[in-house]
């Protein structure tokens, strides 16, 4: 009898955490966003904003000194990444290039590329250059 009790127990707190699990990263929303690099820039302490042609607002998507996650997303973006990034943006910018998609991932991501609020977050999830 007591093995039923213990084995019930155990099957409600993995349920449990289950669930708990899958709540932090529902929470978060995806929005696809293309366009030339509008702007680039630097925010104190070390943070790293992007805003491409169909955005109305720039957006914080990286850290260079420290791993980058945000509500709604169970992945992170490591320092070497944002500053990737950030150098491949700079080049895009400079060079006039098209960024066919970039998918912005996490809590305070809008329904679409016109709606971001002001000093919001994303993960950058994925981006692709266009030639």
């Amino acid at each position: 009898m007591k093995n039923v009790f213990f084995r019930i127990k155990f099957v409600k707190i993995i349920v449990l955490v289950f669930l708990s699990i899958c709540s932090v990263y529902s929470n978060g929303g995806t929005v696809v966003c293309s366009g030339k690099v509008d702007s680039l820039s630097y925010h104190s302490p070390n943070k790293f904003m992007v805003k491409l042609e169909s955005m109305n607002r720039a957006v914080f998507f990286c850290d260079a000194d420290t791993n980058w996650n945000v509500s709604g997303t169970g992945y992170v973006t490591g320092p070497e990444s944002c500053k990737t990034m950030y150098s491949t943006f700079l080049a895009a910018k400079m060079a006039g290039k098209q960024i066919k998609s970039m998918y912005f991932d996490g809590a305070d991501v809008p329904v679409n590329c016109s709606s971001w609020e002001s000093w919001k977050s994303a993960s950058i999830r994925h981006y692709v250059l266009e030639d």
